[in-house]
């Protein structure tokens, strides 16, 4: 299965040391002590601790050092690793399996049961959610389960975000566009909650919900039923390829901030400005995910 990069990794044990030391606010956090606790040098250690700060997990004092922002116990472990969550860990597990084509053709719960080690009701209740998720669905006469049509290849992916930059752009250049108040602030306050910690604490499957439903509230903010499906079509084919990126958490406090600019732009009313940010926002983000070296 896939792991999750450096900095994430760094940054997820330190968290799981701060709360096993039982660190309270405002506890000065040193590189030399986190780099001696989890065994590795400094360097990667003092990017971890940038990464935490940068999501509101340390305070970063000039001259001072890192101070944890709030007591240890109230930071709860993300789904990194494999964790004790043993149907978390298949779920996860056979998705990258399925984008990495490992993974083919039709199967069974006991297939899944036996692959992934798990008992049979286990491998019931990951198929259950699967189902639910529109990943997988039951073979015609209910004998078996096959993937639904995702994608699972880098250039679908980048075609994918092609087709959403065109979209999602126009959308907010539709006529009938309407800022929707309540939504826009409960959508920024879990923009700002990604930079207050949730970026490295939310499930990724969670993780992925608040971003891909950010970008349905804006296009059904435009009125136009025909673009919301499509974009809701869109996140449903591109969850599994989706979860792969997950893994690196070290960039997304970009996109959180970038997210909470287009809401500045579009409540300003500047709304070709923030039609064109988020046209160059998908495209910036398309470069990032499926760009040399992001293959699938």
């Amino acid at each position: 299965m896939s792991r999750p990069n450096l900095t994430t990794s760094i940054a997820t044990r330190l968290v799981d040391l701060m709360r096993r030391t039982g660190l309270a606010e405002g506890a000065h956090v040193t590189e030399q002590w986190a780099a001696d606790a989890l065994e590795v040098s400094r360097t990667p250690v003092r990017k971890a601790m940038l990464f935490l700060a940068d999501v509101g997990i340390l305070d970063r004092i000039p001259n001072r050092g890192f101070f944890l922002a709030r007591d240890a116990s109230a930071l709860t472990r993300p789904d990194l690793t494999d964790g004790e969550d043993v149907e978390q860990a298949a779920y996860f597990e056979i998705a990258d399996d399925y984008v990495g084509g490992r993974f083919t053709g039709s199967f069974t719960a006991t297939d899944i049961s036996r692959r992934y080690r798990l008992t049979p009701r286990q491998a019931g209740r990951v198929l259950a959610r699967m189902e639910a998720e529109d990943l997988v669905r039951r073979k015609t006469g209910g004998r078996g389960w096959e993937f639904q049509h995702v994608m699972a290849t880098v250039e679908a992916h980048a075609q994918s975000y092609r087709f959403r930059m065109i979209v999602e752009s126009a959308a907010l250049l539709e006529p009938g566009f309407t800022v929707d108040t309540e939504a826009f602030a409960r959508h920024r306050q879990q923009q700002e909650d990604l930079l207050h910690g949730d970026i490295l604490l939310l499930p990724r499957a969670e993780l992925f919900q608040v971003n891909a439903s950010f970008h349905e509230m804006l296009v059904g903010c435009s009125g136009n039923q025909f673009l919301l499906d499509a974009v809701r079509r869109q996140n449903r084919l591109r969850r599994l390829i989706e979860y792969r990126h997950q893994i690196d958490r070290s960039r997304l406090t970009r996109q959180a901030r970038e997210h909470l600019h287009l809401l500045d732009l579009i409540e300003d009313g500047r709304i070709e400005e923030a039609s064109a940010f988020l046209h160059h926002h998908l495209d910036t983000v398309r470069e990032i995910k499926t760009g040399p070296g992001h293959g699938a």
